[in-house]
């Protein structure tokens, strides 16, 4: 019955450095993209989000259907 022996000092320093490399890569993605890739993205989710619009039914009081 031999359990391993683990510094928890270490232990810590080792998950922030990895939560810390996790965040860094999740700002790179976001931060680290071209004008033009901002653009097609901002394009893209207006266009998907028109398309959407297009699709709501309304009553004749201009209310949709949820309301």
């Amino acid at each position: 019955m031999a359990a391993d022996i683990v510094n928890l000092r270490q232990f810590r320093k080792q998950k922030a450095r990895s939560e810390k490399e996790k965040q860094a890569d999740q700002n790179r993605l976001s931060c680290g993209r071209t004008k033009a890739e901002k653009n097609l993205t901002s394009a893209l989710n207006e266009k998907a989000a028109k398309a959407l619009d297009q699709g709501r039914l309304e009553k004749d009081d201009g209310r949709t259907d949820r309301d």
